[in-house]
């Protein structure tokens, strides 16, 4: 018989963090799965392409990929400030791209661009507290 031994939960010091890691690559994950038979749609009441909504659902997909294997590693604190960072320039990168005018978004458009930078944001911050929370 062989005995399994894990940290408890209220011993692990990096549980927040990898618990907002993997949220946000299981969700992020899904919303690009969810993009891919929906981008002729989502490009038509938001203003973009189709080739754009497909491009940006890929991202997601490969993303929630690397988020997840990131959140598996034994040592989460480097990887955990990187994705929280990631998940800041995004937000800056979605807001960007409603001021710029690079593609003719409509009003719906740029809600859920605007939504998207809110939501990379709040992970950004679940993150970021998930690493102060880590014991040096």
């Amino acid at each position: 018989m062989t005995a399994i031994s894990t940290p408890r939960l209220r011993e692990s010091s990096d549980s927040l963090l990898r618990f907002a890691m993997r949220a946000d690559a299981v969700l992020t994950g899904l919303a690009g799965i969810a993009g891919i038979p929906l981008a002729n749609w989502m490009a038509e009441i938001s203003g973009t392409t189709p080739a754009f909504e497909y491009a940006l659902s890929a991202f997601f997909i490969a993303y929630g990929v690397v988020v997840l294997a990131l959140a598996q590693l034994p040592a989460v604190r480097t990887p955990g400030f990187a994705v929280a960072c990631a998940n800041v320039a995004y937000t800056v990168a979605a807001v960007a791209f409603v001021v710029s005018g690079i593609m003719p978004l409509t009003t719906t458009g740029v809600v859920l661009t605007l939504a998207t930078g809110v939501y990379t944001l709040v992970f950004a911050e679940l993150q970021y507290q998930g690493v102060r929370r880590i014991k040096r």
